[in-house]
């Protein structure tokens, strides 16, 4: 890209970045990364121009404010969650999506797999796990292997299970984003499969009831473990204006900032499974609350909050 061109499609954002006042640390972190992302390329390919001048000294300027307010900034926990990872969410939101898609194709794929060849729940379920279901269907409790534990010992083995999942889900990006669309394969072909076979013993709806109590927040919580694989992989295979190595260490980072944020969805959804789930005969209203409110909350966090919070840091300070 010719430098007259790179500046025209910056100067606005570098404007107001150098108007800003904001002493949001969040804020400030968000622009520094900007502000570096684009002296990289700057310095790599204009080392001498005066862009890259104007843009170390706006980088210094950040810099500095940032340490300024190093001190000021006692909820960084907090505010992970509450800023930082929306809009992580926000800007790779076509990877959300496209895992999203991914997973529901899968998802059908197991769901025809299984009706057109009666093997092949079994295949993928395991014989034990269909032999002691269909002992439940024939006792009139089909959904008994959520009471086969105790609550406690139950929670912390799913909960470390499925954090474990989500962070090899991530991690298997790196093999060109093939690993993780890999492990989506997996899990949508074996969530399709298994629906499917409860939906075939006249349990439909009542498996959703049921399972989805803590599936919601499960399996949401894996398609995004998958979405940040793909960061990871996109940024090793398409590193645009950077260095491969460069967009690597960054998709890496941003990737893994994903991974972990979703420790807590992954905490509360092993809760509901090891002490909700297993009251099979509770009310359809009290499930299909949970159930609701699960789903609203993640498309709230994940697409309608990042979005409002991108907007006001791109035009809070000029409305």
């Amino acid at each position: 890209m010719r430098e007259p061109l790179f500046v025209k499609q910056n100067a606005k954002k570098w404007e107001y970045f150098e108007q800003s006042a904001t002493n949001d640390p969040d804020e400030l972190a968000d622009n520094f990364i900007q502000i570096t992302d684009d002296l990289a390329y700057a310095k790599t390919f204009y080392p001498k121009s005066k862009t890259t001048a104007y843009l170390n000294g706006l980088a210094s300027k950040f810099h500095q404010s940032i340490y300024k307010n190093k001190s000021e900034k006692g909820n960084r926990f907090i505010s992970f969650w509450q800023f930082e990872l929306p809009i992580l969410f926000k800007t790779y939101q076509k990877q959300v999506m496209y895992s999203f898609i991914f997973f529901i194709v899968f998802c059908l794929m197991g769901a025809l797999s299984a009706k057109y060849d009666d093997n092949f729940v079994r295949l993928i379920m395991g014989d034990d796990y269909i032999n002691m279901t269909n002992a439940n269907i024939a006792k009139g409790d089909p959904f008994g292997v959520y009471k086969s534990q105790g609550e406690v010992v139950m929670f912390f083995g799913i909960a470390a299970n499925n954090i474990y999942v989500s962070l090899v889900t991530f991690a298997a990006g790196i093999i060109f984003s093939v690993g993780s669309v890999y492990f989506l394969l997996r899990n949508g072909l074996m969530l399709g499969s298994f629906q499917y076979y409860f939906f075939s013993k006249g349990l439909g709806m009542k498996s959703v009831l049921v399972i989805w109590i803590h599936g919601t927040l499960e399996i949401s919580a894996i398609v995004i473990a998958g979405a940040a694989g793909l960061v990871l992989g996109n940024s090793l295979l398409f590193p645009k204006t950077f260095t491969r190595m460069v967009s690597l260490k960054k998709g890496a980072a941003d990737g893994m900032k994903i991974a972990v944020g979703l420790v807590p969805i992954f905490i509360v959804a092993a809760f509901f499974e090891s002490f909700v789930t297993r009251h099979t005969e509770m009310p359809i209203w009290l499930s299909s609350s949970i159930l609701i409110g699960s789903l609203i909350f993640l498309v709230w966090y994940v697409v309608i909050y990042p979005n409002r919070i991108y907007k006001k840091t791109l035009y809070g300070t000029q409305n």
